[in-house]
């Protein structure tokens, strides 16, 4: 299933089920947020199946507003230079253990929102990111017992103010300016994708392909990162984990290619679908 959070007219957010063209809300279902769905787990997910075959009435997508899948996570975790191409281009060691840092929930924007570039930053940057999130919780998580807790999978652009991030040793600064998270269109249910780890992974900007990998190029792959995570903090129904962008950043490219206003950015995860987020400058 591909599950959206989604808001018609001026209504308050819903969370609900993209079937084909059409959108089913879960509100009748008993759910009020994605974070319910998320943590209702195999119950949740019964109750789910047997709203959407007998019981709901959609409507079309075109009608709706989609928001962020997660709108705010409990958690919003990245993996640094977890590419092998990506690490070389910016000249960084290729990691041992994974790096992590985080996101702010509050830089997260829908699909379709714009990108709002800082006035203080001259390189912001694009990355295209595969992420999932998590379903069920739990702490010190086996590697071999991912699949129990991992939800499912969707797409996320870790948006870069270079000059900020590197300034420092520290990278979150640069990371999550508001807006800086687009996420989504919506979640793709775990049982729809046999391997995470064979998905084509690309990024365009007005049409022209300036990211184009796979996601079996990941050094740390999701087994390892759940244990790696789990091994420290607690995860949660809802947490993001965003796993890192290949080779192709602006950082890295001669001559510099930093966003600019007026650019069409889009991400393309194999099985997942796009994200598209226009840039604008900050008033």
């Amino acid at each position: 299933m591909k599950f959206v959070t989604f808001r018609q007219g001026g209504a308050d957010p819903e969370v609900g089920v993209l079937v084909q063209d059409q959108v089913v809300s879960l509100a009748g279902a008993g759910f009020s947020s994605m974070l319910a769905v998320l943590g209702g787990g195999a119950e949740a997910r019964s109750r789910i199946d047997s709203w959407v075959q007998s019981s709901a009435v959609p409507v079309p997508l075109k009608s709706v507003k989609l928001l962020a899948p997660v709108p705010r996570p409990p958690k919003f975790f990245c993996v640094g230079l977890n590419y092998r191409d990506h690490a070389i281009e910016t000249k960084m060691e290729i990691p041992k253990i994974p790096t992590i840092f985080s996101k702010f929930s509050s830089a997260v924007i829908a699909p379709g929102d714009a990108i709002v570039l800082p006035k203080n930053s001259t390189q912001p940057d694009y990355e295209a990111e595969f992420a999932f999130t998590i379903g069920r919780g739990g702490r010190h998580i086996p590697a071999d017992r991912w699949h129990e807790h991992v939800f499912g999978y969707t797409i996320v652009n870790d948006v870069s103010a270079r000059d900020f991030q590197l300034a420092t040793t520290q990278w979150l600064m640069g990371k999550t300016f508001d807006t800086f998270a687009p996420m989504g269109p919506h979640i793709v249910s775990a049982d729809e994708i046999a391997d995470p780890h064979a998905l084509d992974i690309s990024l365009t900007i007005n049409g022209e392909t300036l990211q184009h990998s796979n996601t079996r190029e990941l050094n740390f792959k999701i087994p390892e990162l759940v244990a790696y995570l789990s091994s420290v903090v607690t995860l949660e129904p809802g947490d993001i984990v965003s796993t890192g962008t290949p080779a192709g950043v602006g950082m890295a490219r001669k001559p510099q290619r930093f966003l600019k206003p007026g650019d069409d950015v889009v991400v393309r995860v194999g099985q997942i679908g796009e994200l598209r987020n226009p840039v604008v400058a900050e008033n």
